[in-house]
């Protein structure tokens, strides 16, 4: 038995709670952890009807010895029914359950836990400084030393593993994001993750910052003084890790299986060949955390909620990575 995997049901003017609920119909049958859902019960209940799966839910009590999936609102206060896309009110509750679900990691009350998605723009009009999920739990926790990891397999079960040295960062400022120490600490918790997936290896390659990883100081050099002494310290420190490589070409070898995980720069250098290949089962895993953090690999999705169409494979896969790493954790 895994234990319990916490999920934090997210913007519910979004398709969170429906690719979360359909995810774990799914999942049900694979073993026997409980699963605690952090949201509002009401919604979850409708939800639970509308889409006809059935799924027995409860209300949450630490001292319950029967049931699997259990539902609990932090709030005393239930949302409206009718809610428009990003509403600040589904903003404010997604944070709300967002921490919840975060502090009874922090308690060890939850094994593990899984993020349905929120939208950034959302919580901002709702008057809530907000970057993203990573950075919320990363402070929430106390911590500065994490960093994100994508990774996705395709339909003949290659993988990439792709760990981000910056995240939601405006292209023109990723330069000065950079550090040698931030590269160096990713390399770790990349080399790291590899472990904890219990690889047989963990070799690490890490993408140049500039086309043809700044031709020898030509386009660039980021290379020369900040990734290659960040690759060295590394190598110094026993990681088998190599670059910094043409990210072009890079992420051709290692979707070949030469590489377990990759460490890309900046968001769309590492995700745009991720999605390319495991679009549908895609992860975001928070490396560095106390405890495990994973969520499905796309946002809110407006356009789609309520329609019943979403499809819960991230979520599904989200959820299986929390409890391959709780195992391992156990």
């Amino acid at each position: 038995m895994t234990g319990w995997i916490g999920i934090a049901l997210g913007d519910v003017t979004g398709i969170g709670p429906e690719v979360a609920l359909k995810a774990l119909a799914a999942e049900a049958a694979t073993d026997d952890s409980r699963y605690l859902l952090l949201g509002d019960a009401a919604h979850l209940r409708r939800l639970n009807k509308q889409l006809q799966l059935q799924l027995p839910l409860e209300p949450y009590a630490r001292t319950a010895e029967r049931g699997r999936f259990f539902v609990h609102n932090p709030s005393s206060e239930t949302l409206p029914e009718a809610l428009t896309p990003g509403s600040p009110a589904a903003a404010l509750a997604a944070l709300s359950w967002l921490a919840d679900g975060a502090q009874r990691c922090l308690r060890r009350e939850l094994d593990a836990l899984v993020t349905a998605p929120v939208n950034k723009e959302s919580i901002i009009r709702a008057g809530q400084a907000f970057i993203g999920q990573t950075e919320f739990l990363s402070k929430l926790a106390g911590t500065d030393r994490t960093a994100m990891m994508l990774l996705g397999e395709d339909d003949r079960h290659r993988w990439l593993r792709v760990a981000l040295a910056t995240t939601h960062v405006p292209l023109k400022r990723v330069a000065d994001q950079l550090s040698q120490d931030k590269i160096e600490l990713v390399i770790g918790l990349a080399a790291q993750s590899c472990r904890d997936l219990r690889l047989s290896r963990a070799r690490v390659a890490v993408c140049g910052l500039n086309p043809h990883a700044g031709e020898g100081g030509q386009l660039g050099d980021e290379e020369q003084t900040i990734i290659k002494p960040a690759v060295r310290a590394a190598q110094a420190r026993g990681i088998e890790v190599v670059g910094p490589l043409a990210a072009d070409a890079l992420f051709y070898h290692a979707y070949r299986g030469e590489y377990d995980a990759v460490v890309a720069m900046y968001h769309d250098q590492g995700l745009a060949p991720l999605k390319m290949i495991g679009f549908e089962t895609g992860v975001n895993w928070t490396l560095g955390l106390p405890f495990i953090r994973t969520s499905p690999d796309h946002g809110t999705a407006y356009d789609l909620a309520g329609q019943g169409k979403a499809s819960p494979s991230s979520m599904r896969a989200a959820i299986r990575l929390a409890k391959q790493l709780a195992r391992a954790r156990a």
